[in-house]
């Protein structure tokens, strides 16, 4: 039988790698996505608690991060793709346009 605890786990092991990647990548596009596997985590903790709370509030919690993770991802890559086309890379180094 699966508990609550099974699920708390999994989001939490998903979380870490994504951590891990947005920490460590170079690769913006690498970044986003390990973003998008941190926001899955925190639906997986949401759903969970609505299953096991017998509430609906955890599952349009979830569906309102789904949505706000689409519009992240779509400014995101609206961003990348016009810093690629002026420095011709998506390496999170070469982003220094603050910089003086």
């Amino acid at each position: 039988m699966v508990t609550l605890n099974h699920y708390l786990l999994l989001a939490a092991a998903l979380f870490c790698i994504g951590l891990f990647g947005a920490l460590s990548k170079r690769n913006a596009i690498a970044v986003l996505m390990s973003i998008e596997l941190m926001l899955n985590a925190v639906n997986i903790n949401l759903v969970a608690f609505s299953h096991f709370l017998a509430d609906t509030a955890g599952q349009v919690f979830a569906i309102f991060v789904i949505a706000v993770a689409a519009a992240e991802v779509a400014v995101g890559l609206a961003l990348i793709i016009t810093i690629y086309r002026d420095r011709r890379s998506v390496e999170v180094d070469d982003f220094d346009l603050l910089k003086w």
